[in-house]
Order: structure tokens, then sequence, then C-alpha cells
């Protein structure tokens, strides 16, 4: 990392634990609906719930949160997680796959944004998503992940946290989630990605019925 890049950072790390610090005000949102509830059976695909360790959801910080593994009639499966956090002021921000992966032995091989077209309210639309290739000795997963945080997309850890700012001050709000999906890499990563891509596409609508806008 470039000493500009520390910088720049730095400031953006600074200025977002200033301007929390003095957003005594926020709003404390809660999701449309309770996660508990979310759909197990999603188009083609069918999920079973599990949780992590409590010691997990301690260092998340999560409001409400959902683990679903989906598996397809095609033989495709997808981990989803999604984290919602009512307010982001007192600590507890959204965590970044990209300091936690390593620490669990999966090392980070590629990293891209990557667009995936979507039904937003009855419209097709694009959305940037953050992806990641991980492996592990001989395993191999795909991840997408994005901040799903007061109606906005993010690709973006920077762009989170300048966000969370603005609305900060401009819209006394500090709630957000992160959607994060995993699937292991069976035949090529071409292959997962595009069932990945799938299965976004399957499930935006439902996320947008449960997390606010």
């Amino acid at each position: 990392m470039t000493y500009k890049r520390i910088v720049i950072v730095a400031g953006i790390m600074i200025l977002t634990m200033v301007v929390l610090s003095f957003a005594n005000h926020s709003e404390t949102i809660k999701p449309n609906r309770s996660f508990d509830t979310f759909p197990m059976t999603i188009g083609p695909w069918s999920g079973t719930t599990s949780k992590f360790d409590e010691k997990v959801y301690d260092l998340l910080g999560v409001d409400d949160s959902i683990l679903v593994s989906y598996n397809s009639d095609r033989g495709d499966s997808v981990q989803l997680y999604v984290g919602f956090y009512q307010s982001q002021k007192e600590g507890d921000l959204i965590h970044s796959p990209k300091n936690c992966m390593p620490g669990s032995g999966w090392n980070i091989s590629e990293t891209s944004i990557e667009s995936v077209n979507v039904v937003d309210q009855g419209k097709s639309r694009n959305i940037n998503v953050i992806r990641l290739l991980l492996q592990k000795g001989s395993q191999k997963q795909v991840v997408l992940y994005w901040f799903h945080s007061r109606g906005r997309i993010i690709a973006s850890e920077y762009l989170q946290k300048i966000w969370l700012v603005i609305d900060s001050i401009t819209r006394q709000r500090t709630d957000g989630s992160f959607v994060r999906l995993i699937a292991p890499v069976l035949n090529s990563d071409v292959q997962t990605l595009e069932s990945l891509k799938q299965f976004t596409k399957d499930v935006y609508p439902y996320l947008n019925e449960y997390i606010p806008s």
C-alpha cells in the first residue's frame, strides 16, 4: 500500500469516527421484516438455516442477520449471509471479508468488480458487486459481496465509509447491511461465478423487502 493510499484510508477512518461520535441524534432503523422470516425457497433454490458461533456474532455486532445454505435443482450451492445494523455510530461497523477471510485460512488470490443484472422495483438494472476468488490448498471458493445500505448498492469499502459519513449528517441515518454469497468451485471459476450471479438476481427482490431503502 502506497503512502498516499495510507493517508487517504486513515483520513476516511478518522472522519468517520469524528462524525459518528457526534451523530447522537441518528435514527435507529429496523429492518422492514425480521430476517427470521426470510424465505427458504427462492425460485429453483431451497435453503436450510444455520448459525455462526456466538463469539462471531459478538464480534460482528449485528442487530439482525440470516445465514442460509441454498441448493438448486441443478446441483449448485450458495451460502447467503446478510448482516443488518440498526446503527453504526456506537462502534459496530460493517466488517469486510477481505479482513476476516485470510484469518480463517483462506487466501484471496483474485479480486474484481462484477456487474450483475437484477430486477429492482419491476425495472431491470445493473449493480456492481465485489468478487473474491479464495483458495485454501486445493480448495477454491468464489465470493460476491456488497454493502446494501440506505437505498444504495456499494461495491467499495472506502465509498461505504464515505456514504456513511454523508448520510449520518444529511439523513441522520447510520443503518446498513452487508450481503455476502459464497460458493465452492466444483468445475470452473467462471461457472461458479455465473451461478452466483444467477442467485444474486433471484434473491435481490427479497433483499429489498427486508432491507430499508
